[in-house]
């Protein structure tokens, strides 16, 4: 899991280089908002989320019997993480979007 990468995986950089292509000033992994959004477009308050989907658990619903009971706790922990955050920005006038690795 030492490999495992959370920041500047390819999906983010594919997403930063067509932002900085279109010339759309945005930031990386900004520390004090919550959750660490990928990206930041602070002008339009967009948080990006770029999440893999074994990590983040896309449909998780139809897979999570294959787990074990380990793995089933950390992804189920991961996913309500992941909606806290995105509540707490909303509610602070973000909007936010979540993109998944496929």
């Amino acid at each position: 899991m030492a490999r495992i990468r959370s920041a500047n995986t390819k999906p983010e950089r594919i997403v930063f280089a067509e932002l900085r292509k279109r010339r759309i000033a945005a930031s990386r992994h900004v520390s004090d908002l919550p959750g660490r959004p990928d990206i930041v477009i602070s002008g339009i308050q967009l948080a990006v989320f770029i999440d893999g989907d074994f990590w983040h658990g896309w449909r998780f619903p139809l897979w999570m019997h294959k787990l074990e009971k380990g793995w089933r706790q950390k992804i189920a922990t991961t996913r309500k993480r992941d909606q806290r955050n995105f509540r707490k920005l909303r509610l602070r006038g973000w909007t936010v979007l979540r993109l998944w690795e496929h």
